[in-house]
């Protein structure tokens, strides 16, 4: 997986010039990232091999896919961190974003070259993830932060170990692991486009869960809180003082 770890570039480049005025930043963190890729497309079978390429929504894997340009320097690349040229191997989740960003018009539709699939469903980790939500928010809603925590452990560890671990022999599927962490950086992709298009300033893109913007307030855009479909402030701090 590409993991986020982004800065605006140009903007910084303008804050060292001295030709930005400075910043105030909120550095926003995203709740239960892991949690809520469990919404994904896992594969269900065993990977085969398809030496032709192509897409198929209703399988999902492993894809080769040949170079790809991400044209923005203000927006974060969705193939995160990856800096050689192509071709990529990339996982399902991953593919489906760059897909996404070809829908809305910010590049050109991914090429893949080869894929290893299987039959697919979205809703494979459904209850789990919804047994585990529900549990969270009541832990939250009755401040009981044992509950909370261990909640947080066990899908933060389910997500670890379900590839090659000692600690979990009944589950062996390493691209598991992959598209679920891909689709946490995916989710995050997209917040912070949804952010850039409610006309704030993207500054910072991290990991699975960090969020910071400038230019406007972020509460016109999320709900504060804790819930999975909330932000929460981590930090404010001004750039360019």
């Amino acid at each position: 997986e590409g993991r986020h770890k982004w800065r605006n570039a140009p903007l910084y480049a303008t804050l060292k010039a001295g030709t930005q005025t400075p910043l105030d930043v909120y550095g926003l963190d995203t709740n239960a990232a892991y949690l809520s890729a469990f919404k994904t497309h896992l594969p269900i079978g065993a990977l085969v091999h398809h030496p032709t390429g192509g897409f198929d929504r209703k399988r999902a894997g492993i894809h080769r896919v040949d170079h790809f340009e991400w044209p923005h320097e203000h927006l974060p690349s969705p193939l995160g961190n990856r800096i050689e040229p192509g071709p990529y191997l990339l996982d399902e989740a991953t593919v489906r974003l760059l897909i996404r960003c070809s829908e809305l018009g910010l590049c050109e539709a991914p090429r893949i070259l080869e894929s290893w699939m299987s039959g697919a469903s979205e809703g494979l980790l459904e209850k789990f993830r919804r047994v585990l939500h529900q549990a969270r928010t009541t832990a939250i809603e009755t401040a009981d932060t044992v509950t909370e925590e261990y909640v947080k452990a066990m899908y933060s560890r389910f997500t670890s170990t379900i590839g090659e671990s000692a600690k979990n022999r009944e589950l062996r599927r390493p691209e598991w692991v992959h598209i679920i962490r891909s689709q946490a950086f995916a989710n995050l992709w997209l917040k912070a486009w949804k952010a850039h298009q409610a006309g704030l300033t993207l500054v910072q893109v991290s990991g699975v869960d960090e969020l910071h913007i400038a230019g406007g307030d972020w509460k016109n855009v999320w709900e504060e809180g804790r819930k999975p479909t909330q932000m929460k402030e981590k930090r404010f701090y001004t750039l360019g003082e």
